[in-house]
């Protein structure tokens, strides 16, 4: 049956992804219109297309075990000179991410993989773009905050045209334990 492009991540929700796609592609990232707004936790990583039955099975077993968590945005970063990428910094909720990317990338499951990168959680503004762009993503979104509770993450393909396409959210099966002044649901600050 041959191999698809695989991709897990815990999508951005509105406005806030939407907000950062826009920004995106004005600085001019024209890949944004094919990736939705997200924090990566299994990067494109090409599979036999006869495994996605069990890697959905394991996908929905570690959403099983898992727990909603809050998950905050604040400022930004690059990971220039190593790679062009500008990104909008996690804050809060990345030992949440690393906990799930590990489950996600378990050596014992069908998505088993090194990364060539130590794991680093982040939401990217810019990628491969001039200098002068990438300059400017981190100069003008360098204020920005957001933050939200994590209600699961979500499968991609990655389409012949180099877009991605969902194909199942999983959502997390356990409730998280109520923090004394939590905010449910989206919050800008």
């Amino acid at each position: 049956m041959g191999t698809v492009t695989l991709g897990v991540s815990i999508a951005v929700p509105e406005p806030h992804g939407g907000l950062v796609q826009r920004c995106r592609l004005g600085f001019g990232d024209a890949a944004a219109a094919g990736i939705p707004t997200h924090v990566t936790l299994l990067p494109p990583t090409e599979v036999d297309a006869d495994a996605c039955p069990e890697i959905e099975d394991h996908l929905a077993a570690v959403a099983a075990a898992g727990s909603p968590f809050r998950l905050r945005l604040c400022g930004t970063d690059t990971f220039r000179p190593v790679t062009p990428v500008v990104f909008l910094r996690v804050a809060g909720g990345a030992e949440s991410c690393a906990r799930l990317q590990e489950r996600v990338r378990d050596p014992a499951g069908p998505l088993a993989r090194e990364l060539p990168f130590p794991y680093h959680p982040h939401v990217t503004l810019a990628h491969g773009i001039a200098e002068e762009a990438m300059d400017a993503a981190q100069t003008s979104m360098a204020g920005y905050q957001a933050s939200w509770t994590v209600p699961g993450f979500a499968l991609y393909e990655q389409a012949g045209d180099g877009a991605w396409r969902l194909q199942r959210e999983f959502r997390f099966a356990r409730t998280p334990s109520p923090r004394p002044g939590a905010l449910p649901g989206p919050v800008s600050a």
